[in-house]
């Protein structure tokens, strides 16, 4: 059974990470205002991912260990290196569609020849994406 301690702290902890972030989408702040109050809320959203990884293991050590379980430290770090292959694939193809695809459109609004070279472009860099799916699952399925 959950504490009231362990109800409301993260419902603190997600409304300090959220409300630096209010005025700047109702548009009332400034360009330089907006980016340190977004550089704000990142760095407060580490802080508070630490504290609840510290809170989070010191509360949840003491509790039994879920019958059935019998995965080790290398089974987790398995799943850790899914996750960064999945996760380090996913940002790269999103940069690099974010970059060539607005100069693909530039390239068919010039000329609308381009348009089968342009989206080759655009196709090559969302397989970076389908490749670290892939690992993942190689890696998976060897755990």
């Amino acid at each position: 059974m959950l504490s009231t301690f362990e109800i409301i702290l993260p419902l603190v902890l997600v409304a300090v990470i959220t409300l630096p972030l209010i005025p700047v989408f109702r548009g009332k702040v400034d360009a330089r205002s907006a980016k340190f109050r977004v550089w704000m809320q990142v760095s407060s959203f580490f802080v508070v991912l630490v504290g609840i990884v510290v809170i989070g293991g010191t509360t949840f050590a003491a509790e039994e260990q879920v019958a059935g379980f019998a995965g080790s430290s290398a089974q987790g770090m398995g799943f850790l290196a899914a996750a960064l292959a999945v996760s380090a694939s996913v940002i790269g193809a999103g940069y690099a569609v974010g970059q060539a695809a607005p100069a693909a459109i530039g390239a068919i609004s010039e000329n609308s020849d381009n348009f089968g070279k342009a989206m080759i472009f655009v196709a090559l860099a969302e397989g970076v994406a389908i490749y670290g799916l892939l690992i993942a699952i190689l890696i998976i399925n060897k755990l």
